[in-house]
């Protein structure tokens, strides 16, 4: 619950979504911590900021940020993000359609290596 900045809410309901209990944001970030309950050493989110106001978005991404400082890796799929959140990265893959790769590495401080790359 610490690592999810969940903690106080410990004794919430967790309600229906848009009538009661927890928030969009706080949802996400409870499923998040149901997964972390394995003890995965790799964690695969799909679209975690979906749905998300951008500061939501930035908590959920908070959150991330603090499973990751715990040495797991995580492989994230997102679309659109704020410079906030793209910057939050380590390292990016880059497709375009089709799957083709154009990037595959760090990003570096304010995206450094991508832009040099670039």
């Amino acid at each position: 619950m610490e690592l999810v900045e969940l903690n106080p809410l410990s004794g919430a309901l967790v309600g229906l979504p848009g009538v009661n209990g927890l928030s969009t944001e706080q949802r996400k970030r409870l499923t998040i911590a149901v997964e972390l309950v394995a003890n995965p050493s790799i964690v695969f989110m799909d679209e975690p900021t979906s749905g998300l106001d951008a500061r939501s978005a930035a908590i959920v991404m908070r959150t991330v940020r603090n499973i990751v400082n715990t040495g797991r890796t995580i492989v994230c799929t997102i679309h659109q993000p704020s410079i906030d959140i793209f910057e939050s990265f380590d390292e990016l893959l880059f497709m375009k359609r089709g799957g083709q790769l154009i990037y595959a590495g760090p990003l570096g401080s304010k995206s450094r290596y991508l832009v040099e790359f670039f």
